[in-house]
């Protein structure tokens, strides 16, 4: 037997409120199985969408790009090329963030740098 989360316990375990689970069923991202009496019912796998979701959105994705995945993801194995040239933009969008960070940590340190030069200049000097 399949374990079956309701709404409240996917967004305790994924830390997502509630508002944001039915939005993103709304934008057709998540798909629960609806119970007798309504009641959205996930299992494991949505929550291990969820958390690419999650993963997703915190590399900077936007939710139209997850969404353009989802939809690759629903069409089966014959979309993994359009889906692994998605992660490649997103894989190289973080490449560039994370160079120009590094540009950021470099003038700190520069400047760092400088300032104990100077103390050092200052303290020989008294």
């Amino acid at each position: 037997m399949t374990k079956t989360y309701r709404i409240s316990e996917v967004a305790t375990l994924t830390g997502l409120s509630i508002p944001t689970l039915r939005y993103y069923e709304t934008l057709g991202l998540l798909k629960p199985v609806r119970q007798v009496n309504n009641y959205r019912m996930f299992t494991d796998k949505e929550l291990s969408w969820i958390n690419f979701i999650k993963r997703a959105k915190a590399t900077g994705m936007p939710l139209a790009k997850i969404m353009t995945y989802a939809k690759l993801r629903e069409q089966g194995h014959e979309t993994i090329k359009q889906r692994i040239a998605i992660l490649e933009q997103q894989e190289q969008i973080l490449h560039s963030e994370q160079a120009k960070i590094q540009e950021h940590i470099d003038f700190l340190q520069k400047k760092k740098q400088y300032y104990a030069q100077l103390t050092a200049k200052y303290e020989t000097q008294q």
